[in-house]
């Protein structure tokens, strides 16, 4: 499910839930969401790639929230699905990522060493995705 907004974080998450009080927790620290994607639960590696093409074809996203919360979602799924994006398309923009749930570990370490930033809270994420949304967009 994919919604445009008006900001400047792209936002990806699994669960309507969890997505909402993203963009909530985003316009708590000043940020302003760009869009609601909900990959929902489960979501393999190929469809991760397709929801950050989507969000990456906005030209007003200057970075991008990955925040999931992994149960019937692998995060290493998750991970794999967002190396196979930035691979393929080439993009640039940069990444706050939050994992937590099953194979956490290991998505967290294939995001790691990419030199794709995780965080463990998603507050921490949050801010700093606004943070660097905010020096992207001076």
């Amino acid at each position: 499910a994919y919604v445009r907004l008006e900001g400047t974080i792209g936002v990806i998450g699994n669960g309507a839930g969890l997505v909402m009080a993203t963009l909530d927790t985003i316009q708590q620290y000043g940020g302003k969401p760009a869009n609601f994607l909900d990959v929902g639960g489960g979501a393999p590696a190929d469809k991760i790639a397709t929801a950050l093409k989507i969000v990456l074809s906005d030209p007003n996203v200057n970075a991008l929230f990955i925040n999931i919360l992994g149960g019937i979602t692998r995060c290493d799924e998750v991970a794999q699905g967002i190396l196979e994006a930035r691979a393929k398309t080439g993009a640039t923009k940069p990444m706050v990522i939050r994992l937590v749930g099953t194979n956490e570990e290991e998505g967290k370490r294939m995001l790691t060493e990419a030199g794709i930033q995780v965080l463990e809270s998603m507050e921490d994420a949050a801010q700093r995705v606004v943070e660097v949304s905010r020096r992207r967009g001076s």
